[in-house]
């Protein structure tokens, strides 16, 4: 099978180490359970400004490194390769965090998982200079994939239409009212994956 993984909330543990960053910079106290939006400058009540100094402090090197695995992400990434299947990581990280993502994906030992990043959210991004091309969102519809594992109600809706695919939506607080399509199904952890896959 080929296999969509997503990397943020799904490999590493992102949306709760944001919730610490934004406390320590911004005295801003949301826990992690309370984070019901996906979008988090509704979620951390920032301004337009506050979010942008926000996102570059996210997105620096030294911060990305530190981003906590997920609880079995890695054994069961490895157990899918193992299994015989073509896994690629799809990130809506933009490009120009490779160098870091690319890092920690090696510390954790998925450094040869292919990794492509897609804009998934329509964000304007300059394109660095070394860094990969960034997929539209648009291109990144028409391959074709047997799995997608994803955690964002933003991009989720636009994997109803794959009717081929099994879509698993990896359970975290801002899809629990995400409402399901027929060809998809709630995960709760690596594990559940990885009995579903099976």
């Amino acid at each position: 099978m080929r296999i969509y993984c997503d990397m943020d909330d799904i490999l590493c543990e992102t949306a709760a180490t944001l919730c610490r960053l934004v406390e320590r910079e911004f005295g801003v106290h949301v826990a992690y359970g309370d984070v019901h939006e996906f979008d988090l400058q509704k979620s951390f009540g920032l301004t337009g400004d506050q979010m942008r100094r926000f996102m570059a402090l996210a997105h620096e090197p030294e911060n990305l490194l530190a981003y906590p695995q997920t609880e079995g992400a890695v054994r069961g990434l490895k157990a899918l390769a193992a299994a015989g299947h073509d896994v690629e990581i799809v990130t809506g990280r933009p490009a120009s965090s490779f160098r870091a993502t690319e890092a920690w994906l090696a510390a954790a030992g998925l450094g040869d998982f292919p990794v492509t990043y897609v804009n998934k959210y329509g964000r304007l991004f300059s394109q660095d200079g070394d860094a990969p091309e960034m997929v539209p969102l648009a291109d990144l519809l028409k391959r074709h994939y047997d799995v997608v594992i994803d955690d964002s109600p933003m991009v989720l809706p636009a994997f109803a239409a794959w009717t081929s695919t099994r879509v698993l939506v990896f359970d975290r607080p801002w899809n629990a009212r995400f409402e399901l399509a027929p060809n998809m199904t709630r995960v709760f952890g690596w594990q559940d994956i990885l009995e579903k896959l099976s």
